[in-house]
């Protein structure tokens, strides 16, 4: 039986930034790779080298990336596939939408029919799609009122479901004050 492991969220900015298409090199003798993390962004503040090490050193152990020792002593880390694929559940996780200052007037629909044998793919959009504060319609109708597409389109890719959602933005739907009600527009 498989283990299930969760990640730690040094793991989780870990594997993101590889997914990104950083390098991250270690040196075991050098803090330049340190000084070069800390810069980079603030969500690496606070991490301590220790415990970057030893996220890395997990990661390597659960095969979600690879180690590769260089000649100047440096070991630089690469995501391999299932690594990608841990790396963009976490996105995933992570995913919010963003909220304009003005509402544009328009409705963005969800509706999808995924076949049974696709039914990771359709739970993961549901749940999500509640997540991101979606109302649902019906079963498979849900609705929010700001820009999701590159959202959609990501989950979609990343389940493999997108010849069966479809996502429609429209200004008429009728019937919709409890609509507004629902999500504080005027």
């Amino acid at each position: 039986m498989k283990e299930k492991r969760n990640y730690g969220p040094i793991e989780q900015k870990i594997l993101l930034t590889l997914l990104t298409g950083a390098v991250l090199l270690l040196n075991p003798q050098s803090k330049r790779s340190w000084k070069i993390l800390n810069a980079a962004a603030q969500e690496w503040k606070g991490i301590n080298e220790r415990g970057l090490r030893n996220a890395a050193q997990r990661l390597h152990q659960s095969k979600l990336v690879k180690n590769k020792k260089n000649a100047d002593g440096t070991i630089t880390i690469i995501l391999n596939e299932l690594g990608k694929t841990k790396a963009l559940i976490f996105n995933l996780n992570t995913m919010t939408l963003k909220k304009p200052k003005k509402w544009d007037g328009f409705w963005r629909i969800v509706m999808f029919d995924i076949p049974e044998h696709k039914k990771k793919g359709r739970d993961a959009l549901a749940g999500r799609l509640k997540t991101l504060g979606f109302y649902t319609l019906q079963k498979s109708v849900l609705i929010h009122p700001y820009e999701c597409a590159d959202e959609i389109n990501f989950i979609t890719e990343l389940f493999q479901i997108r010849p069966y959602v479809r996502l429609i933005r429209t200004q008429d739907i009728g019937n919709i004050s409890n609509l507004k009600k629902e999500f504080k527009l005027s």
